[in-house]
């Protein structure tokens, strides 16, 4: 059976990106780096906001306020087009551009729970706010990762990655620190039907 890992990058008030800033909003480090090279092979899963933002960097558009790739962003755009990837999306149009994409129209949550069974291997998001959050509400999430960099992006922050989340319990199952400022926290998350209720003095 495969894991499924939810994975952010965020600023220290949740947001997945910011305008004006650089990937990794500037601050990656060599420990930070040196670990993201070590991460073990996945199938990645989007959807079709994501998709197109990415392979439009893949295809050598560069973001929004720079010049040029950096070589830790040029990296890993690389990475990502050479590693398998599910494009969940009624939107899009096969065949899709980028290598190593499959596109799925049928819905996530019950297309996820089907890969989770009858494969192996990980298999991770990578962006797509609303499709972690519909597999993250329906259960399928075994690993909850979050990998906090030291900013606070309160004027120019985007994509709040929290906003329609259910109250989730967290269990922490792993934490480090890179670079001596950007602090990773791994969880194994646990739906909520409700708060817990407080215990009678």
């Amino acid at each position: 059976m495969s894991e499924l890992l939810v994975d952010f990058i965020t600023s220290l008030d949740g947001h997945a990106s910011g305008e004006g800033w650089p990937g990794f909003w500037g601050l990656e480090g060599p420990e930070y780096l040196a670990w993201l090279g070590e991460q073990p092979e996945a199938t990645y899963l989007m959807g079709a906001n994501t998709y197109r933002l990415m392979s439009g960097f893949a295809a050598g558009e560069v973001p929004k306020g720079q010049d040029e790739f950096r070589p830790e962003e040029e990296a890993s755009v690389d990475e990502l087009t050479q590693a398998s990837k599910v494009v969940f999306s009624s939107s899009l149009e096969e065949p899709l551009t980028w290598a190593n994409s499959t596109l799925v129209r049928d819905d996530a949550v019950e297309a996820v729970r089907a890969m989770k069974s009858s494969g192996s291997g990980l298999l991770s998001t990578i962006g797509s706010l609303s499709l972690c959050r519909s597999l993250l509400r329906a259960g399928l999430v075994d690993r909850f990762r979050v990998v906090m960099f030291p900013v606070i992006t309160g004027a120019t922050g985007e994509e709040r990655i929290y906003d329609g989340y259910p109250d989730v319990a967290l269990e922490m199952i792993e934490h480090r620190t890179f670079d001596g400022r950007i602090q990773l926290v791994e969880y194994k998350p646990r739906v909520l039907e409700h708060p817990p209720l407080g215990v009678p003095a």
